[in-house]
């Protein structure tokens, strides 16, 4: 049986964005599609209950919100296979978990009691931090059409994996499926300690340091598929401001993220934590085992 697609669903403009890129995903991939709404309302309401129904307000209004993005999605996706489910829990701890019997999920950057959109909120940084399977966050901007995508590109940031990435086998395979191109970035930096004031040697170390950003991308990028329209860059510059930079004509980009076992806390690195929060495009954050 395949893995679905889940989406967290609250009715908010955001996770409407996210269903449609979830559905979206999940016909290109042929597998089913699974909407999600994890709220504990009870702690809210209560004893309180809607009128005419033995539920409580808040649970009745969730059914009401997975029903309705469900028939948004069988409307936009006619193909594709659709279950929703209602989950009187943290939506944190609810999605984690859901992410164990996914291939993705995907996620808007703000529920309903989102402030400012286009910074991260808690549930889905998260989730991003500690799901077992890819999480793909859809950021303000995006067309949320996966295939017709504005650009045709999938980013992937390349780094000391290599080819065992799972962040790069993710990015491949995304680019293969959506018929588009795949620029391969290695950020690179010259350490303040190794610059010269000498002419003859000035541009030694950049050279060097360049060099082997070239190398790592050289056998990150051997096996990949002869069928990939691969493009590979080294910059210059903080990972961060690189990819954020690659992102502004992307319609995916996607980065690795560490996981240890042993750790509790917040499992995102600084790059991957700085693109969920300020990328121009959907931004997919792949588990990397330690």
């Amino acid at each position: 049986m395949d893995l679905p697609i889940v989406v967290g669903v609250d009715g908010s403009e955001p996770s409407l964005r996210a269903a449609d890129w979830a559905a979206d995903e999940a016909a290109l991939r042929g597998v089913p599609l699974r909407l999600v709404y994890a709220s504990l309302w009870e702690r809210y309401e209560g004893e309180s209950l809607a009128e005419d129904v033995d539920k409580p307000s808040e649970q009745v209004l969730a059914e009401d919100i997975v029903r309705a993005a469900a028939e948004r999605a069988r409307r936009r996706q006619p193909g594709v296979g659709i279950s929703t489910d209602v989950l009187p829990e943290e939506p944190e701890y609810a999605l984690v978990r859901e992410g164990r019997g996914a291939c993705a999920l995907v996620l808007g950057t703000r529920g309903r009691s989102g402030i400012v959109e286009t910074l991260l909120g808690s549930v889905s940084l998260a989730v991003a931090a500690h799901a077992d399977c890819p999480v793909i966050v859809v950021r303000p901007g995006n067309d949320n059409h996966v295939r017709a995508g504005a650009h045709r590109r999938v980013v992937v940031g390349v780094g000391e994996q290599g080819a065992d990435s799972a962040a790069l086998r993710f990015a491949v395979e995304e680019a293969r499926l959506r018929r588009a191109s795949l620029d391969a970035v290695r950020a690179w930096r010259r350490p303040a300690h190794e610059t010269t004031d000498h002419p003859l040697l000035a541009g030694e170390p950049a050279r060097l340091h360049e060099q082997h950003a070239a190398e790592v991308l050289d056998r990150a990028l051997k096996e990949t598929p002869a069928d990939v329209d691969l493009h590979r860059r080294t910059v210059e510059g903080p990972a961060r401001r690189v990819l954020l930079n690659a992102s502004r004509e992307a319609d995916l980009l996607v980065v690795g993220a560490r996981r240890n076992q042993a750790h509790l806390g917040l499992q995102l690195g600084r790059v991957a934590h700085a693109l969920l929060h300020h990328c121009a495009c959907a931004v997919a954050v792949v588990p990397e085992r330690a």
